[in-house]
């Protein structure tokens, strides 16, 4: 008789997930791992497969189980694994490469042009066991705590955004403090930046962009954002300019609040097409313009656990919310009430 394990799962096309009784993952290959989940965390890419927006109509094709940031420890490898080992403590890389079209034979295996996404286009991690490939594993040093272990994959495309230029110095304004926007606040401070500037609507997410490090948090709707960036920065503008929002609004504003010159990151996904005046708000400027998507496997995941293990950078604000495994909708509703940061839900307790 097969073993099986509970898991959270998007049964059916349309909203929901449903808590279930599924196997346990089986037959690994060559080079498969099989992981023991101790910690997932919830992202807003969960809350849209949740929600069954569009996007997700598009791409999810269910049954399937859900989730993708986690961490846990290796329990069985395959005949030909030789990177981690039973009883490693490990955390992975969302992205799944094909290690065989040109960008993964070139360094750039976090953008591969025929990847993998887990809990999008293959089972989850809100589960109590995972199969992986190990080329997405990474070991986690012991020195980080399983929660904050547990949402390195996002706190990557905070570094990664924020680190496409030198910040020693330089004013910086992040327009969305969401947890990866505060994230990056927290990096930038970290990184030598001069100012922090963050914009935001959400009364709870100001709050936490201060406790993240932020300098300065702008409400768009109680004051002119451009203008007072002007201000701020002796009329120059800032310097840089991370986009974590995907509002086309916050993008105009902050494309008017960069200095000549300036780099521009974007991680924020926005909702389709967008329309700006892009000669007067970045050719004219002579803007470097970023896109930003995932981690780079591994530069990233190296200088995450080196910020994390030595303490340069403190997580604990952004960890609001960790629930048990039979308590999952209550992270879900915590996460769309937009009074959280990162949920956590604790596979290792409970079901």
């Amino acid at each position: 008789m097969k073993k099986t394990m509970k898991a959270i799962v998007k049964e059916t096309c349309g909203p929901g997930f449903s808590l279930k009784e599924v196997p346990v993952p089986e037959e690994l290959g060559p080079n498969e791992v099989l992981v023991k989940v101790d910690k997932a965390s919830i992202c807003g890419t969960d809350v849209h497969i949740y929600e069954w927006n569009e996007w997700s109509q598009q791409r999810i094709k269910p049954p399937q189980i859900a989730g993708h940031e986690f961490t846990g420890e290796v329990i069985e490898v395959g005949e030909n694994v030789s990177m981690v080992s039973v009883g490693d403590r490990v955390v992975s890389e969302t992205h799944i490469p094909c290690m065989k079209c040109l960008q993964c034979k070139t360094g750039k295996m976090h953008i591969c042009r025929d990847m993998e996404i887990l809990g999008v286009d293959r089972d989850g991690v809100f589960a109590k066991y995972v199969k992986v490939p190990e080329i997405v594993l990474w070991k986690v040093d012991k020195g980080i705590p399983a929660e904050y272990a547990s949402i390195m994959e996002p706190f990557g495309n905070a570094v990664h955004t924020a680190l496409v230029t030198d910040l020693t110095g330089k004013n910086v304004l992040i327009t969305g403090a969401g947890p990866i926007g505060v994230m990056a606040a927290a990096v930038a401070k970290a990184s030598g930046a001069a100012r922090v500037i963050v914009t935001e609507l959400k009364d709870f997410r100001k709050s936490l962009a201060k406790k993240m490090g932020a300098d300065v948090v702008l409400d768009p709707r109680e004051i002119d954002v451009p203008s007072k960036v002007k201000e701020l920065t002796e009329g120059n503008g800032v310097d840089v300019l991370l986009e974590m929002s995907g509002n086309v609004n916050a993008l105009v504003q902050g494309l008017q609040s960069i200095t000549n010159g300036g780099v521009v990151s974007l991680l924020g996904v926005f909702p389709g097409s967008i329309s700006f005046d892009i000669n007067s708000l970045i050719i004219f400027k002579g803007l470097t313009v970023f896109g930003i998507t995932g981690r780079k496997m591994f530069e990233t995941w190296q200088i995450a656990t080196q910020l994390l293990k030595n303490n340069v950078v403190d997580l604990s604000p952004i960890v609001t919310h960790i629930v048990k495994m039979e308590d999952w909708e209550k992270g879900f509703e915590a996460m769309m009430s937009g009074s959280s940061g990162k949920v956590i839900i604790d596979i290792s307790e409970g079901v």
